[in-house]
């Protein structure tokens, strides 16, 4: 298992270390909680290891909490972020909250508030992992298809609905034609005018599109995989996912591992 890692910057050693204490002991082996008393510091961890999030105090010496959060953003580095301070400023919240922090606690921190506030943390980075891989695995074509579907004739919502649920299964354009009561040269012209792909296109890179998908968020093996989209040989289904993706599955998958840990 990869864990994730939460930091804690604090310029009080008091306040970390018992801030850290109470995540530890919540912990349960899924997080790597650092420590760091300076905005120096925490960019140093951030060139080493992803943040994943960030629990800062706004009031620091040399670098505030929210300059180290402007400074990360301008790097592109995106933690969850909880901030914590002793001040009760509405400006601090106010432009926290425009910078993406999703809390802003009080000191002294109360140990059910803390819990709290990061197991919510916790919940805003699973949906920042699980749209990463929407947006990584989605087919921009299939996408354009899907969205002309309101425009679309019947007959064809009807043939892409079946395409979609038969993506294990030997999928034709005859048999597809037939399930909508089309001649196959008609629905083939039809298909094509109405989607803006040929049919077996259209198959191919949803078939591809259904296997990232599954590349990304399972452990199947990669034989496994193809033969739940529709191939019955890996090394088939290997070199079409190469020429479409430009790496093959096992490749996609450990990228897509690197970015989401």
């Amino acid at each position: 298992m990869v864990t994730k890692n939460i930091v804690i910057v604090d310029d009080e050693p008091r306040t970390r270390q018992g801030l850290q204490r109470t995540l530890e002991s919540w912990n349960n082996g899924e997080y790597t909680i650092l420590t760091a008393e300076s905005g120096e510091d925490v960019l140093r961890i951030a060139d080493e290891r992803k943040i994943h999030i960030l629990l800062s105090d706004i009031r620091m010496p040399e670098m505030t909490g929210l300059q180290l959060l402007k400074t990360m953003k301008d790097k592109g580095m995106s933690p969850v972020v909880i901030v914590i301070s002793a001040y009760s400023e509405f400006e601090y919240a106010q432009e926290a909250l425009r910078l993406g922090v999703v809390n802003y606690l009080l000191k002294p921190i109360g140990k059910k508030k803390l819990i709290e506030a990061v197991e919510e943390a916790v919940k805003v980075l699973e949906k920042q992992v699980r749209v990463g891989m929407i947006e990584r695995v989605v087919d921009e074509k299939i996408v354009d298809a899907n969205t002309k579907m309101t425009s679309t004739k019947d007959t064809i919502k009807k043939a892409i609905h079946y395409i979609d649920q038969h993506l294990k299964d030997e999928l034709s354009l005859k048999e597809v034609a037939s399930h909508v009561h089309l001649n196959p040269s008609y629905f083939s012209a039809l298909f094509k005018e109405q989607v803006e792909l040929n049919f077996s296109e259209y198959v191919t890179r949803r078939r591809i599109q259904r296997a990232k998908e599954l590349v990304v968020s399972t452990n199947l093996p990669i034989g496994e995989i193809a033969e739940e989209v529709g191939y019955k040989t890996s090394k088939y289904f290997i070199k079409l996912f190469k020429e479409y993706e430009g790496i093959t599955p096992s490749a996609y998958r450990k990228t897509s591992d690197e970015r989401a840990f």
